[in-house]
C-alpha cells in the first residue's frame, strides 16, 4: 500500500486515451474506500471506472476496447486469470494494479499467477514509516485477522523487510 499502483495504472490508462486508444477500467464492486464507481489514488488522482461483481463480468463488458485497466486485482476471484489471459489473446492491452502480499506478507489471491503469465511487472515500492526505506510489506494496525480488510492510512502502514514482523 501506498507505492503508487493505484496512481501508475491511471497514469498509464490516460496515456492510452491520448493515443486515441478505446479504454476500460474496471475494479471489484466491494472496492468503495474512496467512490463507489471511480479508481482514486491516495493522492486523489481519479479515473472513471466500472466495478463489477465478478471478474467474468470483465469479458461481457470489454467490447471492442483496446486497453482494459484493472484496479485491486487482489480482490477478484481466482477467475481473473484466465480472464486477463483471454483478453490478452485477444489482442488487448491489459494493465493490472494490486497488492502482491497480504498484511501476513504472503501472497495474496490471484495475484502471483497474473504475475507469472504477465509479459511485463513493474514493482512500485512505499517508504517504510519505520525506518524510511523501500517498503514491500503492508503493515495492519488494526486488530482485524481477516485477509481481505479495507482500509487506509488509519490501518496500514508500508514496512520495509527489517522494521515488518512476521505475523501468524
Amino acid at each position: 500500500m501506498f507505492s503508487g499502483k493505484t496512481e501508475e495504472l491511471i497514469r498509464r490508462l490516460r496515456r492510452a486515451k491520448i493515443a486515441q486508444l478505446q479504454v476500460e477500467i474496471f475494479k471489484p464492486a466491494s472496492d468503495t474506500r474512496y467512490h463507489d464507481e471511480d479508481i482514486v489514488s491516495h493522492n486523489q488522482n481519479t479515473i472513471r471506472s466500472t466495478p463489477v461483481h465478478s471478474a467474468v463480468e470483465i469479458l461481457l463488458l470489454a467490447g471492442d476496447c483496446d486497453v482494459i485497466g484493472l484496479d485491486e486485482a487482489q480482490f477478484f476471484d481466482h477467475s481473473i486469470v484466465d480472464v486477463c489471459n483471454t483478453l490478452a489473446n485477444q489482442g488487448k492491452r491489459v494493465i493490472v494494479a494490486g497488492l502482491d502480499m497480504d498484511f501476513k506478507g504472503l501472497p495474496f489471491g490471484p495475484m502471483p499467477d497474473l504475475m507469472a503469465i504477465a509479459e511485463y511487472v513493474t514493482k512500485v515500492h512505499a517508504v517504510c514509516v519505520s525506518c524510511g526505506g523501500v517498503a514491500q510489506y503492508s503493515f495492519r494496525t488494526a486488530a482485524n485477522q481477516d485477509t481481505v480488510m479495507l482500509g487506509e492510512s488509519d490501518t496500514y502502514e508500508a514496512r520495509c523487510r527489517a522494521c515488518f514482523p512476521l505475523q501468524s
